[in-house]
Order: C-alpha cells, then structure tokens, then sequence
C-alpha cells in the first residue's frame, strides 16, 4: 500500500498520481489534503510518513509546489527514507541504493508525464541489497 500526501501545490498532480495508482491495481491511502484551498505541507507530509514508519504503509509519495517542504517533513518521522527526485535516474538510483521508501516531487518542477514516469520508476525498482549500500543505509538508520 501507497501513502499519499500533498498540500494544495501538490493537489492536482496528486489526482494524477492516484489515477496511476488505481489504472495498475495499486492499493494506496491518500492522507490529505482533500483540495487545492490553501494548506500546511507539513501536515500531510508527516502524516504520509508516519503510515510509512509504522508499516501501515509500504512506500509514500508526497508532493508540494517545489517538493522540498514536504520531503523535510517527511524525513523527521524516524525510519524514513525521503528522496526528493525530480528525474527518474535519480528515482531509480534511489531505490538501488537508498533503499529510499518515499518519494517526494514537486509540481511546479516536473509536468505529469516525467512525475508519471518517476513513480513508475520508483514504485517497480528494488533495493540491490549490495553489502555497501545496506551498510550505508544502516548507518543512516542509527543516526
């Protein structure tokens, strides 16, 4: 399952996102907001990551305008992994070697066919499970 989460900046695409999401079967929470009236990034970003964290959720996607905001939110939730990616080598290079488990985007960066192809991206690459990189990843995780 998917945890979706936007502000009103990262509304829009999100519909997108989750007309993806449903035209491949993928199950998903949307965890706000609910329209493009003004908003706090933070709360939806926190409460994607969240879902995450306590395995209620396999990955998470949040947007906002620039995707920047919204990634920092999510990074505070301890367990998270939220990889800002505006191109789908960064997406992929993610899920190789982060084993990153979100993916923020901002909407006023990429258009919705490249946000389209970055989720694909995202959602079907996995973790190499190379010793350097679950190193890596297990010393971000005791920081």
């Amino acid at each position: 399952m998917i945890a979706l989460g936007s502000d009103h900046g990262g509304y829009e695409l999100k519909q997108k996102v989750i007309r993806y999401l449903e035209e491949h079967n993928i199950p998903y929470q949307d965890m706000g907001c609910g329209s493009s009236e003004s908003c706090d990034y933070p709360v939806f970003g926190h409460a994607a990551a969240k879902a995450v964290a306590s395995g209620q959720c396999d990955k998470g996607i949040v947007i906002c305008t620039t995707g920047i905001g919204i990634s920092i939110s999510a990074n505070k939730v301890k367990g998270i992994r939220c990889a800002l990616c505006a191109d789908s080598l960064s997406a992929k290079l993610t899920r190789l070697h982060n084993d990153a488990n979100m993916l923020a985007m901002g909407a006023g960066i990429v258009g919705e066919n490249l946000a389209l192809e970055i989720v694909d991206t995202f959602l079907n690459t996995p973790f190499s499970g190379e010793e350097r990189h679950r190193r890596r990843v297990e010393q971000i995780e005791k920081i």
